[in-house]
């Protein structure tokens, strides 16, 4: 899967862009901070995901100078080329609505037909690499369940589908039950929220099993390779609800629950996530929240059996970062078919010499690549002289070698 050409229209600080991306060449971005470098990522990863990793509001991609424009847009297209050929378009407006009242709208095409976000999975698949993903060790157990899900969204449209439904019923759920213990309602309330954060939510926890049991082999692989096999990785899944094989729920301390060695299907989990948030409805009501289910999950990553989170180096946490990014690119191509679009945002200065190296070995050509930099003293020459290197200058790009995108 790669990207043969990139169109941006009032993006971020790019006012006007075409580009045709090589397929066959690392692309290295490069210049000064500020000038479009993580924007042009940016850009590719809501292409494929309708979101963007840097900012919960998507009104902040709307280049500011839009904002005295009676319609302020952004456009972003993208033609790609997978296992078919597929134009995707994301268009940004802000509207004034009959109130007087600015009112966002997104409107997604495909091949030129309006589609919904969930048609878009599979269409274009991303892994993107950030200094910051060190969050992931040291970081809250949201972190590591937003790094499952941006994951498995890409890939599963089921899993999509049962996550945007679940994360829309908890707080509906949530209200209700804190309307419970105001006694504004009745017990019997519950059980359609009941029935419905059931059915989702043993997909979404079958899901992230089966996807962190696949995800482990790969991540194991390549960390062995980092450390020269001195450190052995291993994944542990922490569901917020923990279903067994016996079918007792939380109420078996005999039985291991859900681990990454056994798998239960969402059919299997549904019976016993609807028994749990049955036993456990007076403590709910009373603090107002749903005590169990995939909102609580965590994950935890192991070296040598010691938790990296708590224990673990800066440097332990770095590869352990990267073996599970290495990890997820091979995922993907194994579950779709295809390699995923690869983008890595200020990382390679990140590494020391070893990491580089190993890094840059891993990637190169094996899918399409693009990494920015505010330097290029981080990489070899030889890499260099392969590498398509493209100049960043206030949302314009300029070509050193390779081929030429048009400001």
């Amino acid at each position: 899967m790669f990207i043969e050409h990139l169109s941006l229209t009032n993006f971020r600080n790019y006012a006007r862009l075409e580009v045709s991306l090589p397929n066959n060449q690392p692309i290295v971005l490069h210049g000064a901070n500020a000038q479009g470098k993580t924007s042009l990522l940016e850009a590719i990863y809501y292409l494929a995901t309708s979101k963007s990793p840097y900012t919960a509001s998507d009104r902040q991609l709307i280049h500011w100078r839009t904002e005295g424009d009676p319609l302020p847009f952004a456009r972003l297209a993208a033609d790609v080329q997978g296992r078919s050929f597929s134009r995707v378009e994301i268009t940004l407006l802000l509207e004034r609505a009959q109130d007087g009242n600015p009112r966002f709208r997104k409107v997604i095409k495909l091949n030129g037909v309006e589609k919904r976000v969930m048609d878009m999975v599979g269409l274009v698949n991303v892994v993107l690499f950030l200094p910051q993903d060190l969050t992931l060790i040291e970081g809250p157990p949201s972190e590591r369940r937003r790094f499952i899900n941006d994951t498995l969204t890409q890939v599963d449209r089921d899993y999509y589908q049962a996550l945007d439904q679940y994360e829309k019923l908890l707080p509906q759920r949530n209200a209700l039950l804190r309307r419970l213990a105001e006694r504004r309602g009745k017990r019997d309330e519950l059980e359609y929220w009941d029935e419905k954060l059931t059915q989702y939510g043993s997909v979404i926890i079958a899901g992230r099993q089966r996807f962190l049991r696949e995800l482990e082999v790969g991540a194991q692989k390549s960390h062995l390779e980092l450390t020269g096999r001195r450190e052995t990785l291993t994944l542990q899944y922490q569901p917020g609800f923990v279903p067994t094989v016996e079918g007792k729920g939380q109420m078996s301390f005999a039985v291991l629950g859900l681990d990454l060695h056994r798998e239960l299907s969402a059919e299997d989990i549904a019976p016993q996530f609807a028994e749990r948030l049955k036993a456990e409805q007076d403590e709910s009501i009373e603090r107002g929240v749903t005590l169990s289910g995939p909102h609580r999950d965590e994950l935890r990553l192991f070296i040598n059996e010691r938790d990296i989170g708590l224990y673990g180096s800066r440097g332990q946490a770095r590869t352990a970062v990267m073996a599970l990014k290495l990890a997820e690119l091979s995922w993907m191509r194994t579950n779709t078919g295809e390699y995923p679009i690869l983008m890595l945002d200020e990382v390679v200065a990140e590494l020391d010499a070893q990491r580089r190296a190993f890094l840059l070995d891993r990637i190169d050509g094996v899918t399409q690549t693009l990494m920015t930099t505010t330097g290029l003293a981080s990489f070899t020459k030889p890499f260099l002289e392969r590498a398509c290197i493209w100049h960043v200058d206030d949302g314009r790009i300029n070509t050193a070698n390779g081929s030429k995108p048009q400001p």
